[in-house]
């Protein structure tokens, strides 16, 4: 289903779509080269791929917690890693975190979710230090309630307790994801070229109080 949206999402605007796993090596490999060799260069990276588990840290698993830091957090860091040597070469280029607010304060019932999020956090600061001598900026968003698939988790697919969560926002309702890829935009382009290594929050004031 996911593939088909991709797809469809891809002919609509004029672009190429390429499913990959992101916690695998080769497959960023796979990508990668796929992109270089139809555009000779890689001007941006968005890491937006992630998972979200309402389970609080004394009933996480081993496994639940390899499978979110895997795709959250092993995922971005491949990401990186991947384009970094194109990006080196090319003295340019802008990578976009979509992290959360939960990886600028504590996350009690998503344990791992939290963690993966402040090493997403951690690594755009280190990443942003060691690749600014190579014009490369590293820069992570922070959501806070979006109108997303995942809101509906966080949720439990209840209207009620939905309608709750967006009224504890400060604005009063949840963001639409325009509002974050508007973000996004900003922070992949030249209009953004004095930023790197921080973090920009789109949550509804959500962590101003």
């Amino acid at each position: 289903m996911l593939s088909e949206q991709g797809g469809k999402t891809a002919a609509d605007i004029g672009a190429t779509f390429i499913t990959h796993d992101v916690t695998s090596e080769s497959d960023w490999e796979r990508v990668v080269s796929r992109v270089v060799a139809d555009a000779r260069q890689i001007d941006v990276l968005v890491n937006n791929a992630g998972i979200f588990r309402v389970v609080p840290m004394t009933q996480t698993t081993a496994e639940m917690w390899h499978q979110v830091m895997d795709i959250n957090a092993m995922g971005v860091f491949l990401g990186m890693r991947a384009v970094a040597p194109t990006m080196i070469a090319q003295h340019a280029g802008s990578i976009v975190k979509i992290s959360s607010i939960a990886g600028l304060r504590g996350a009690g019932v998503a344990f791992a979710y939290g963690a993966s999020k402040f090493a997403v956090t951690g690594m755009t600061k280190s990443a942003a230090r060691e690749l600014v001598r190579h014009g490369i900026r590293v820069n992570s968003i922070h959501p806070g309630m979006i109108e997303t698939e995942m809101i509906n988790v966080v949720t439990d697919h209840n209207a009620e307790r939905h309608d709750r969560f967006a009224a504890s926002v400060p604005m009063k309702r949840p963001a639409d994801p325009s509002e974050v890829a508007k973000l996004a935009l900003f922070l992949a382009s030249d209009d953004s070229s004095y930023c790197t290594g921080s973090e920009f929050v789109v949550d509804g004031g959500m962590t101003s109080v």
